[in-house]
């Protein structure tokens, strides 16, 4: 069995969510109330203040999730498809691959989205921050998934398809191989992600997939 697994925003779907200001909102909810973090040349990301709420001050927790969800809330209703999004889907599963979505979005907005532009019905299991431990770039949503598919996937191959290098971190963190779709080389080179394939095109995907996939070299 084979199983591709899809990132959502900037992959499957084309949404404004601006994760710098989501995290600008939670660190200022975080300062407010504990006195400024330690200074540092680059941003502080969601993850990582969601793990200080946890770690630091836990009754801020709850309220930095709201702040999430009312950016993801915005951004999901003017999400529309990304091109390609469909054929990718659809033709993967013509290859014989079984579809996963991995997304640090919340179930609750994830699930309609999903629905609404069509994309639910050619997708076998939908992980979300809900399911998860921690978020990408950590790979623990790796393990719902690979437990999910655990009979299907012996033996089998996977792969992860993602814009950004978040997924390519999480993706080489899990052990699996990755496939990079209009990532930035630069943050790629950075974090190095090293993907096994670039596409500009996302329809591109199942030709790649029946190609280079199903085990065959």
């Amino acid at each position: 069995m084979t199983l591709c697994v899809f990132d959502l925003d900037h992959t499957l779907i084309q949404t404004p969510l601006d994760l710098a200001a989501m995290a600008i909102d939670m660190r200022a909810l975080i300062e407010a109330a504990n006195g400024p973090l330690p200074p540092r040349h680059e941003r502080y990301r969601v993850g990582e203040l969601i793990a200080f709420c946890r770690a630091q001050a836990p009754a801020l927790e709850a309220a930095a999730w709201g702040l999430a969800l009312d950016h993801e809330r915005r951004a999901m209703e003017v999400a529309t498809l990304e091109s390609g999004a469909l054929a990718a889907l659809a033709g993967a599963r013509r290859a014989g691959f079984a579809t996963a979505l991995w997304t640090n979005n919340a179930r609750a907005l994830t699930v309609p989205a999903l629905e609404r532009l069509g994309l639910a019905d050619n997708l076998d299991l939908v992980v979300t921050r809900d399911d998860m431990r921690a978020l990408k770039p950590d790979p623990d949503g790796w393990r719902v998934i690979s437990g999910h598919f655990k009979d299907r996937l012996a033996g089998g191959a996977a792969v992860v398809v993602g814009d950004s290098w978040v997924d390519g971190v999480a993706a080489a963190a899990a052990g699996v191989p990755f496939i990079a779709y209009r990532a930035r080389q630069a943050d790629l080179d950075r974090w190095r992600v090293k993907p096994i394939a670039h596409l500009a095109d996302l329809a591109l995907l199942p030709a790649w997939l029946e190609v280079r996939g199903n085990g065959r070299p």
